[in-house]
């Protein structure tokens, strides 16, 4: 049996919370790459690559439904319909107030307390080397107004990319930040290695202080002097609680402004695992990114019967600003979907190998 097969059969042993199995999808390259997928949630839950020769779980993930259910770090799923945080869980459209249900310190976080994270998602469409997700979200989902259609493309390329295409549209203005929730450890999930030693860069000259909870302090501040820069190339623990910001986020859990060069061709971040022989790219159309190093990962359960441990592994969030809608003098795309528009963004994650002409 494959351990795709395995993952399979575990994690649909046990009916998800309606009562019916999981569906799961797996793609593959002819590389050695195996991704699969699930429909609660649209979730990314396992990413296989095959380093100099041997299969290596990169992918932070459960392998049981009830695990998946019990976990609270959104482990692979794809978060909506808001990601990240809406401060008080109000905002304004046209003048109109949207009260939202608060799931995190009297705030909302992606998406609220029944988020898409937690969903069944419809699979629409399903190729050797794509899968697509949907789900309808309706008008006053969480407190959120107009009806949402909803859609997620994952694709699996030959030459190791992971390509994720969201979409959307509405039959009222509404905010829309969809993102998933990967967690990487390029060293090995399950090697019980944390994330601390992985290298990190990222291609943006701003980040968004917080306060405790990760509501914005208000405006952006340069990375340049401060434990955010990460222009060249940085091992996450050289500057690990280096200042106030990280301290009271037990690390990081910020978002970056990413250059505009990146909604192009640029890459907005690279990791490098720590035996050099695994390379992450990011590239995306999103504005932001939050890099979140697992700093709350602690007792999430794991594949291996136990739990991870804190800074296990990290993850890159492409997506809006946090708290967008309260503040549209920032400089990047507006987060409000209005019905004559479409919502249409992309990220991939590209690995690349040092060491072995095979990959």
């Amino acid at each position: 049996m494959t351990q795709a097969q395995n993952l399979h059969q575990l994690m649909t042993e046990t009916a998800a919370y309606d009562g019916q199995p999981a569906q799961l999808v797996t793609l593959s390259n002819a590389h050695g790459m195996e991704v699969t997928f699930m429909d609660i949630g649209a979730t990314w839950l396992s990413c296989i690559l095959l380093v100099k020769g041997n299969r290596r779980e990169v992918l932070l993930g459960v392998n049981s439904m009830d695990n998946f259910e019990k976990q609270a770090s959104y482990m692979g799923a794809t978060v909506g319909r808001y990601a990240n945080r809406i401060a008080n869980g109000r905002f304004k459209i046209d003048g109109k107030t949207y009260k939202l249900e608060t799931n995190q310190a009297g705030n909302t976080l992606h998406g609220g307390p029944n988020g898409f994270d937690k969903r069944r998602w419809n699979i629409t469409e399903q190729t050797e080397t794509s899968v697509v997700f949907s789900l309808v979200s309706a008008d006053g989902d969480q407190g959120f107004p107009g009806n949402l259609n909803v859609s997620v493309r994952y694709d699996i390329t030959e030459d190791n990319r992971v390509s994720i295409n969201y979409s959307a549209s509405t039959d009222k203005p509404t905010v829309v930040n969809l993102t998933n929730h990967a967690y990487f450890n390029l060293l090995g999930a399950e090697a019980g290695h944390d994330c601390l030693s992985h290298i990190v860069s990222i291609n943006a000259s701003q980040f968004l202080p917080t306060n405790s909870v990760g509501i914005p302090l208000g405006n952006l501040k340069s990375v340049k002097s401060t434990s955010f820069d990460f222009n060249q190339p940085m091992m996450i623990s050289e500057r690990f609680l280096g200042d106030e910001q990280q301290k009271s986020a037990k690390g990081y859990d910020h978002s970056f402004l990413l250059a505009d060069g990146c909604k192009g061709t640029q890459c907005a971040a690279t990791v490098t695992s720590p035996d050099a022989l695994v390379t992450l790219k990011v590239f995306s159309t999103k504005p932001a990114m939050q890099l979140y190093i697992g700093n709350w990962l602690g007792s999430t359960p794991n594949r291996s019967g136990g739990n991870y441990e804190d800074y296990a592994g990290l993850a890159l969030e492409t997506q809006f600003l946090p708290d967008s809608p309260n503040h549209p003098e920032w400089k990047q795309d507006s987060c409000i979907l209005k019905p004559e528009q479409e919502y249409n963004y992309s990220t991939c994650y590209q690995f690349e190998f040092s060491g072995d002409s095979s990959n």
